[in-house]
């Protein structure tokens, strides 16, 4: 992978811990030569990330709708920042320039991206790996959720596998690295009907 789109919030948190995986998955993402792709933001969760990726001499690119450059704090040090129209502007651009996507903590618009990027993969639409950094068990009922979703039908398994998850940076990475997208499967069963 060349680059990586990260999805997270534009506040801190209630721990500091979110801030500081932030800040490690930006170096981390620096030090292997991968491209951050974000939101734009200078505050929060996701100004860590940026800053963590520029300050160990990584690139990184946001992109932010016009209209939230003020609520959320453009990021003035970036490689490349671009302004887009919309937020559907905004997270077709960021897909188009990633080969992968990771979720760190965030709210509404974190779990937005999220479940739009996998409705992407799920339909054939991305074929990078979709991870999330699951920091403090932060996403441990979204992930049974999902588990929900599959024994009530109406999720299928493999669809639920499209979601990799870790604790730690170094092993969602590695899960990322081994990612084979598979072949959509004809979506309806007609038998079925």
């Amino acid at each position: 992978m060349n680059s990586i789109c990260v999805f997270c919030g534009s506040s801190a948190g209630s721990t500091p811990e979110y801030i500081v995986a932030g800040r490690n998955l930006g170096e981390t993402l620096a030090h292997r030569h991968i491209k951050v792709i974000y939101g734009g933001a200078a505050v929060g969760i996701m100004g860590a990330v940026a800053n963590g990726a520029l300050e160990a001499g990584g690139q990184v690119i946001g992109v932010i709708p016009g209209f939230l450059s003020q609520k959320e704090i453009r990021h003035e040090g970036l490689t490349e920042l671009i302004t887009v129209d919309s937020m559907h502007q905004r997270k077709q651009k960021m897909a188009e320039l990633s080969d992968g996507f990771i979720a760190l903590p965030g709210g509404f618009g974190t779990l937005e991206e999220l479940c739009e990027i996998l409705t992407w993969a799920q339909l054939g639409l991305v074929t990078g790996p979709v991870g999330l950094l699951n920091i403090n068990g932060y996403f441990d009922h979204l992930l049974a959720l999902f588990d929900h979703m599959v024994s009530q039908e109406l999720l299928k398994p493999e669809n639920r596998a499209l979601v990799l998850y870790h604790h730690s940076i170094d092993g969602l990475l590695e899960s990322m690295s081994q990612y084979q997208p598979k072949p959509v499967p004809k979506w309806i069963d007609s038998s079925k009907t």
